[in-house]
């Protein structure tokens, strides 16, 4: 018998896109490798156990890769005395074998710290939690600390510090950050970290530097003041953004700057500069690094101390941007939709700054810059751009007080990013 070979056409079948979701995530925390208090694993697990998708370890100039080791007592030095010594937590959760510890030189013994690759397979899940690798490059500029989140990282960078002047350092760490994703052909981002940190680095320092994208609204550490100092002109973090973004558009003609809310977590057993108050909320198709990456790049988050958004949404057609909130029973809300118009006052004047201030005079700007445009109570409120704007960006406060706050008052608050620039 003989068979007719028929003819069979295949088409090729292209999976659908994943669905964009929310995902929550740290980009700022600190551990043994450097200046924090506990094992990255410890505070991994923290994070995941908290609802945490992913979380990015950025400590200072360091990836946790190769032989690190710790002596005890320089352990129990950096923790806060609260209950149960910090090995002894980890062990318990870990295993009596996960430590590995040797006699240390000066007497007791020192414990040696697990790298990325050593903990992640202990805690990641895929489309559940990730971690991303990172490293917080911690130049400075005479008495001005310029950090920077790297995130994403293969390879460590090496800060460079004191050039010519604070903009020339940002740019020529940012510069190195970007070039190990050229070079890499990974994405990357890199943010600027607690401008008011020792009052750095200024609105206007931060607006020229057009290779920064990305800084800190909100960060947890209690030594960062995103509310700024009445006794230097505008230096609260939103003023500083708005003022920064104005100068780019109608100055440099450069895109603006995003935001991201943030921990800077250092301690782990008590102490002042703890998890849980700041993150972000990315909208990316997949849980991965690359993923999460891109999605910041194109805006597609909003940061956070404690309020959460259903949605938000710009259309581009009709140039409106909505915001709906996952509102909590008897809780009261505010959106505020702040920016600056085309015809706004261009005014400045100088004001002296303290004696500990790392500029001897700050600049005040018109408060046509950053103005509110329009406010809300509803949980779902928009702007409609009349072309008069430079841009549009929201803000919704709670009236409810942050649970873990970083100085008294703190209210729980989200932003989105600026749009229709």
């Amino acid at each position: 018998m003989r068979f007719a070979l028929l003819p069979f056409l295949f088409l090729a079948v292209t999976a659908p896109a994943a669905e964009p979701r929310w995902f929550k995530g740290n980009t700022h925390t600190h551990s043994l490798w450097s200046d924090g208090n506990d094992f990255p694993e410890m505070i991994s697990a923290w994070y995941k156990d908290q609802g945490y998708d992913f979380l990015c370890m950025s400590d200072h100039n360091t990836l946790a890769e190769g032989d690190k080791w710790v002596a005890e007592s320089t352990i129990e030095k950096k923790k806060i005395t609260l209950g149960r010594k910090v090995m002894e937590k980890c062990s318990e959760r870990y295993g009596a074998d996960w430590l590995v510890t040797r006699p240390a030189p000066k007497g007791g013994v020192e414990v040696k710290l697990k790298t990325l690759e050593e903990y992640r397979g202990k805690l990641e899940e895929p489309g559940k939690f990730l971690l991303v690798q990172a490293e917080e490059v911690s130049a400075g500029f005479g008495n001005s600390p310029i950090h920077i989140n790297a995130i994403n990282l293969t390879e460590a960078i090496q800060p460079v510090k004191d050039l010519v002047s604070i903009r020339e350092t940002m740019r020529t760490n940012l510069q190195a950050i970007a070039a190990q994703g050229l070079k890499k052909g990974k994405p990357i981002m890199s943010h600027l970290n607690h401008p008011n940190f020792r009052w750095a680095v200024s609105a206007e320092d931060i607006a020229h530097v057009i290779e920064d994208k990305f800084f800190e609204v909100y960060n947890g550490h209690p030594s960062t003041y995103p509310e700024g100092d009445p006794a230097r002109a505008d230096t609260s973090t939103e003023r500083i953004w708005d003022i920064a973004n104005t100068i780019r558009l109608v100055e440099l003609k450069a895109a603006p700057l995003y935001a991201l809310g943030t921990d800077d977590s250092h301690h782990y057993h008590g102490g002042t500069a703890t998890s849980g108050r700041g993150w972000v909320m990315v909208k990316a198709e997949k849980l991965e690094g690359d993923a999460l990456v891109e999605a910041l790049h194109r805006g597609d988050f909003y940061a956070s101390c404690g309020v959460t958004l259903k949605d938000v949404t710009f259309d581009k057609t009709t140039r409106k941007l909505t915001v709906k909130i996952q509102g909590e029973p008897g809780v009261k809300y505010r959106t505020e939709f702040r920016g600056t118009l085309k015809n706004y006052d261009r005014a400045v004047v100088e004001v002296p700054a303290p004696a500990d201030d790392n500029y001897p005079v700050r600049l005040k700007h018109s408060e046509d810059v950053g103005k509110l445009l329009a406010s809300s109570d509803g949980l779902e409120s928009s702007y409609q751009m009349t072309g008069e704007e430079l841009y549009v960006r929201a803000i919704v406060i709670s009236d409810q007080g942050m649970k873990n706050p970083a100085t008294p008052g703190q209210l729980q608050k989200a932003w989105t990013q600026p749009v229709g620039w």
